[in-house]
């Protein structure tokens, strides 16, 4: 139906006048049409016949728009009067309502004034409301209850204590104190070439090497008392730590000249001695080789050629292997494992080697006659690297994941809190190995596992809380203090060493060795007897 022009216009000052107005009657009025009479008439046409109605609502514009050349339908005209700035829908409602305001004039008289940057904010906040009003009702289920469960995530976020974020790493803050020292000052190159070896990390490696050193069962003819040299050396133990700890920085620097571009996108690794340029590429490459060099090379020397060959290879699996894996697959968690688990085996086979009954070729040192030891502690870190690991990425997900490394917090959120616990069960059946093939007494089963329930109550709170309240943290600081409080542990209750311990105290004489040397002697006789 086509309504004639002055019945047409009358509806739209009604419209107006109610509150709300139609988008086909706005673009009649704006445009020209050939096929309607309205072509050859403007709006301003009207004024005349309805001076009645714009005198009664006059509008105060500001100088420079009143000396503007006026068109047939002004876009001002009607944001002034509070209508939004696109008309979408067949009926706008006027967002501007209440907000006029009565201001005297020189005369005396009050006329209402409209505030033109109130009635575009409310109609902007109207039209929001009205969107997300219609996106809600047409929105499917499924992405109501996914929209649902991220508001949820967030707001738990939101209520976690705000020291969830972990500290910075040794790198990092070493980092910070060299920036501060005269720039060709040997402590600023000593504290550089300090941050490029992790240290805090070379640190942990090279502990849980010397425990399983000395954890190793020393036979009872190769003891203390029946050889003038112990099998177990303080210079053996001095080569093994010090190339355990070079080796370690080689890896390390090896990883962080491989990805400083990606080291620069989060907060923990941004600080680093490659992202400050510290350092020069060059200088680290030259860190990077001379260290591992002279620690496998300390190791095949000083040790045996078995555990240089060890070391050798945990530097490649971890700067050719898992440095390119974190951006390729969730697995490099389990290859960066690998590479916490075989520090001690390299303890266990170094003491090995010292008290090997044949020739001390690989064969025997990895899978000989007491090898299991050295293996279950390999289990033992291996098994180690997940609750922790999991429970600190868990903490930086986002940052790893605009790093663009494939960590599973973020790529499987119930995996990894899964992983954790299911790892963290592990150490109850590797402890109780431990005291089976003779390395600890009864006495560990018992202390290792209060410890091992910690660890585990606080991984399962971990995966039942999917992280939030705290969970992630406390799994991550039970972790740190779970791996050394093992290991002292396993030292203290060492089979033997505290009957060894009493004997000493109350100078009871060792029965065992007391029947050996009688056995001898008797066989010596009977040996001399026989000659004669």
């Amino acid at each position: 139906m086509i309504l004639r022009p002055a019945r047409h216009h009358q509806l739209v000052l009604n419209s107006l006048n109610s509150g709300s107005v139609c988008s086909k009657c706005l673009f009649n009025l704006n445009t020209t049409r050939p096929s309607s009479r309205l072509s050859t008439r403007s709006f301003s046409a009207l004024q005349p016949r309805y001076s009645s109605f714009f005198t009664s609502r006059a509008i105060s514009f500001r100088s420079a728009e009143a000396t503007a050349p006026t068109r047939p339908l002004r876009r001002g005209y009607f944001l002034s009067n509070g209508f939004p700035d696109k008309i979408g829908t067949a009926t706008v409602g006027v967002a501007a309502q209440g907000q006029f305001r009565s201001k005297t004039t020189e005369g005396g008289a009050s006329s209402p004034i409209i505030n033109n940057q109130q009635a575009q904010a409310s109609a902007e906040a109207a039209a929001d409301v009205n969107s997300k009003a219609h996106n809600t009702s047409e929105e499917l289920p499924h992405r109501r209850r996914k929209r649902q469960r991220q508001s949820e995530a967030e707001k738990n976020a939101s209520t976690e204590d705000s020291d969830t974020a972990m500290p910075l790493d040794a790198s990092a803050r070493l980092s910070t104190l060299s920036s501060t020292l005269p720039v060709h000052s040997f402590r600023r190159r000593f504290t550089t070439y300090l941050a490029l070896s992790k240290p805090r990390l070379s640190f942990m490696i090279v502990l849980t090497t010397a425990t399983a050193y000395s954890l190793y069962p020393v036979p009872a003819l190769l003891s203390p008392a029946t050889t003038s040299s112990p099998s177990l050396s303080t210079l053996t133990l001095l080569f093994l730590t010090a190339g355990t700890a070079l080796s370690c920085a080689s890896a390390n620097a090896f990883n962080m000249l491989m990805e400083p571009e990606h080291d620069a996108k989060m907060s923990r690794t941004r600080n680093r001695p490659l992202v400050r340029n510290l350092i020069r590429p060059r200088g680290a490459l030259i860190f990077a080789v001379l260290s591992g060099v002279v620690g496998v090379g300390s190791l095949y020397y000083g040790v045996n050629p078995t555990v240089a060959f060890l070391s050798g290879l945990n530097i490649f699996i971890y700067a050719g292997l898992y440095t390119p894996m974190k951006r390729i697959s969730v697995i490099n968690t389990w290859v960066g494992a690998i590479v916490g688990g075989i520090p001690p085996l390299m303890g266990w086979v170094a003491a090995a080697g010292e008290s090997a009954s044949g020739n001390g070729d690989w064969k025997e040192l990895l899978f000989g006659q007491g090898s299991a030891g050295g293996w279950l502690l390999a289990a033992l870190l291996f098994t180690w690297q997940f609750p922790h690991f999991n429970a600190l990425s868990w903490t930086i997900r986002e940052e790893y994941k605009f790093a663009g490394y494939r960590m599973l917090a973020f790529v499987n959120p119930r995996m990894n809190g899964r992983v954790a616990l299911r790892y963290s069960l592990l150490f109850f059946p590797i402890c109780y190995g431990l005291w089976y093939v003779g390395v600890t007494d009864k006495g560990f089963l018992f202390t290792s596992s209060l410890i091992n329930a910690w660890l585990v109550r606080e991984a399962w709170r971990f995966w039942r809380l999917e992280g939030y309240k705290g969970s992630a943290r406390a799994l991550f600081w039970a972790s740190v203090w779970h791996l050394p409080v093992l290991m002292v542990l396993a030292m203290a209750h060492k089979k033997g060493l505290w009957e060894r311990v009493w004997k000493s105290v109350t100078g009871t004489p060792d029965e065992e060795l007391d029947d050996d040397w009688d056995t001898d002697s008797t066989e010596a006789e009977e040996i001399v007897a026989s000659v004669e």
